[in-house]
């Protein structure tokens, strides 16, 4: 996943553009809520079981509550481009990965 450029940075919330290339494994934010508004690519995704999968395009929504395990298993076109807004800012290092071994929250997102 790479960070293009961050639009608002501040403590009570930040909104960036990032570009995402491979699926992403399962994982949640202890701190924040996600909101995601997909500009370009297709995909699926989904939220709290697998079971719930489903696919997003551009113009699609997406919203991860605080604490909501989510993920992105299936990248049809990439990259996947996201607006996403943070509430409140999400730090760097609230990404925690369901499984250890699919990475920590220093590898999971690089700037660009």
């Amino acid at each position: 996943m790479l960070l293009d450029r961050y639009l608002v940075d501040r403590g009570e919330s930040s909104a960036r553009v990032f570009r995402v290339y491979r699926a992403t494994p399962a994982h949640f934010h202890r701190h924040c809520d996600e909101h995601l508004y997909v500009l370009s690519g297709r995909g699926t995704f989904w939220t709290v079981d697998r079971a719930t999968e489903s696919a997003f395009a551009p113009g699609h929504f997406l919203f991860f509550g605080r604490g909501t395990v989510h993920a992105m298993p299936t990248l049809l076109e990439h990259p996947v481009v996201f607006l996403a807004i943070d509430t409140p800012r999400r730090h760097p290092e609230d990404v925690c990965f369901i499984d250890t071994e699919d990475g920590t929250a220093a590898s999971f997102i690089k700037p660009a």
